[in-house]
């Protein structure tokens, strides 16, 4: 019995570990006949696991998404990886999966060995968030949205608009897209004959779903950057876009993705659509940066700069 549970969890490992397998493959790597792999696949399939098989001298397995639940099997970086995630997803913008997420986790740490353990709780410990809380969104909106995303169907939805007024809108969900500080929609909206970005937390999804839809290709071909640019604009009260005298693949690698839409401009320059609150934190955020740097959007930043640099000079230039 124990060689034979040994047995199940290798050919699960192997069926977890790429698309199709060949039944003559698999009794290779398992050491055993076709005949054992074929009544291994069954004991699986009674346990809950969807495993399809085709017949002939082409024939395999290939592991499907059952109904039921059944156990996992993760390598340690995997294992790592997971855990780190859901103690993120505990803290995050989407609403009503904080309390799944921590018994999630907790669930999984019981599982894990010691030397696992420790090293989650070696890197939560080592690591502190930064990330701008954005307003909560509901897990289910989410899901309905990416349901609609996946399966190409029509969303209609109402969506409170920056004034507080409810529309009702029908559109052709394309991508969601998370900036670190909202999570937004692109879509095709289907009564402006245009494309459009929906703040995901101001929608409420109606039912059924409208009808499925061939996907068009996003406005210049990439949604987040359309979406980040677009958001830009609305999401701050101080939107600017400032050269940035460094190459791109630098600051790429510097700057994270709520910072702004970073472009290229010229092998030794770029360009970053950005935005503040204020005037003055814009100012922090770019001296943060340590590079030479000019503003092209919006002049009352170039004064307001202007009139810092005079108020440091003549505080540099007092005597003790």
């Amino acid at each position: 019995m124990l060689e034979t549970s040994v047995r199940l969890l290798r050919l699960l490992s192997l069926l977890q570990a790429r698309p199709d397998w060949p039944g003559r493959e698999l009794a290779d790597r398992l050491d055993v006949t076709t005949r054992t792999v074929r009544n291994d696949i069954e004991r699986l399939r009674g346990m809950g696991y969807e495993i399809h098989s085709v017949t002939g001298t082409a024939g395999g397995y290939r592991l499907g998404a059952g109904a039921a639940l059944p156990p996992l099997l993760l390598d340690d970086e995997e294992a790592v990886a997971v855990a780190v995630s859901l103690h993120a997803a505990a803290g995050g913008t989407v609403t009503g999966i904080e309390e799944t997420s921590l018994r999630a986790l907790t669930k999984l740490q019981q599982m894990l060995p010691a030397r696992l353990r420790h090293r989650i709780e070696a890197v939560r410990a080592a690591t502190l968030s930064v990330a701008g809380r954005g307003p909560m969104v509901d897990a289910g909106t989410l899901t309905v949205i990416a349901a609609a995303i996946r399966d190409h169907e029509g969303l209609r939805f109402d969506y409170q608009n920056h004034d507080g007024a409810i529309t009702t809108r029908s559109a052709e969900p394309h991508r969601l897209v998370y900036t670190g500080r909202r999570w937004y929609l692109l879509a095709w909206d289907t009564d402006r004959d245009d494309w459009r970005t929906f703040r995901a937390d101001r929608i409420t999804p109606r039912t059924p779903n409208g009808p499925r839809f061939t996907p068009r290709e996003p406005p210049g071909g990439d949604a987040a950057a359309h979406v980040v640019r677009g958001a830009g604009s609305t999401a701050y009260r101080h939107p600017a876009l400032v050269r940035l005298h460094e190459p791109y693949e630098t600051l790429f690698e510097r700057l994270p993705p709520a910072a702004g839409l970073l472009r290229a401009d010229g092998e030794q320059a770029c360009v970053l659509e950005t935005g503040g609150e204020s005037f003055h934190n814009l100012a922090a955020f770019l001296s943060t940066l340590e590079i030479p740097f000019e503003v092209l959007e919006p002049p009352e930043l170039r004064t307001f700069l202007r009139d810092l640099a005079r108020r440091y000079t003549a505080a540099a230039a007092q005597d003790g």
